[in-house]
């Protein structure tokens, strides 16, 4: 039996009609992924993680401005810096794989590429539904653009 990576570089989507892996990495096979919690495996209850660098898939990206641990609404606001001209970047809480504490690093499942082109940060519309909404789908449908074979398995 194949032993789960405890650090998958991104999860494995599910074939539309399959009972296959699950697109959401702690969800039980066939369940959707949610944007908006935390993997259960991710320790960042009542841990302040501003400040922290976030690392993509392929390299670093920028740095935690703020953090929130609302139950079933949870993201990271990152500051880019210079990478992205300054932009700030909403990542919903769904995206990290996991935080190293010892070296203050946040690793999340998406490519530079794919952070790039997300709905731009409205920090006006960071609590209205359908500002969420697109964001969460945002990163949702990016589960699915994951060419097949390349995702580590479960």
């Amino acid at each position: 039996m194949a032993r789960r990576d405890p650090h998958p570089a991104r999860p494995t989507p599910s074939p539309p009609g399959t009972d296959g892996p699950s697109s959401n990495p702690d969800g039980p096979p066939g369940s959707a992924f949610d944007p908006w919690r935390y993997r259960a495996e991710t320790t960042v209850t009542d841990i302040d993680l501003a400040g922290y660098q976030v690392e993509a898939s392929d390299g670093g990206v920028g740095k935690v401005d703020q953090a929130s641990h609302a139950v079933n609404s949870s993201y990271l606001v990152v500051d880019t810096g210079p990478w992205f001209f300054g932009r700030r970047v909403m990542l919903p809480a769904g995206t990290v794989n996991h935080v190293d504490h010892n070296t203050r690093k946040v690793h999340v499942d998406r490519s530079k590429d794919q952070i790039k082109a997300a709905p731009e940060y409205d920090e006006t519309a960071d609590t209205d539904p359908a500002y969420r909404d697109r964001l969460g789908g945002y990163y949702g449908d990016t589960y699915s653009a994951i060419p097949p074979g390349t995702a580590r398995e479960r």
